[in-house]
C-alpha cells in the first residue's frame, strides 16, 4: 500500500473507522526529522499489508494535530479499533517504528 495523506475530511473513515491498525505521521515540509522520516514512512507503507500508513500536515491540519497532542513533530500515532494505543515522538529507526507496529499486529 502507500501512504495515504488523510485531512479532518476522511480522518474519521480513514482512520477512526479502518479495519487494521493505523499509523500517523504528523509532519510538516519544513520540518528536518520529518524529511528525513518520510522515506522511511514509504518503505513501511510499501511493505506494510496488515497495517494503514497515513500522513497528517499538522500546517493544513492543526485541527487533528490539537486532537492528538502534538506538540512536537514528527510524531508517530498508532491507532487501533478507534484508539491510541502506542505513539512516539521525533525521528526514529525503521526498526524502532516496526517493532511499535508489530507489537500492535501481536496483540
Amino acid at each position: 500500500m502507500s501512504v495515504l495523506h488523510v485531512t479532518k475530511d476522511n480522518f474519521q473513515t480513514e482512520v477512526m473507522e479502518s479495519e487494521m491498525p493505523v499509523l500517523i505521521d504528523f509532519y510538516a515540509s519544513w520540518c528536518g526529522p520529518c524529511r528525513m522520516l518520510a522515506p522511511v514512512i514509504d518503505e513501511l507503507a510499501e511493505e506494510a499489508d496488515n497495517v494503514k500508513i497515513v500522513k497528517v500536515n499538522v500546517d493544513e491540519q492543526p485541527e487533528l494535530a490539537q486532537a492528538f497532542g502534538v506538540m512536537s513533530i514528527p510524531t508517530l500515532v498508532v491507532i487501533k479499533e478507534g484508539k491510541v494505543v502506542n505513539r512516539s515522538v521525533g525521528a526514529r529507526p525503521k526498526a524502532a517504528i516496526k517493532a511499535m507496529l508489530e507489537q500492535q499486529l501481536s496483540v
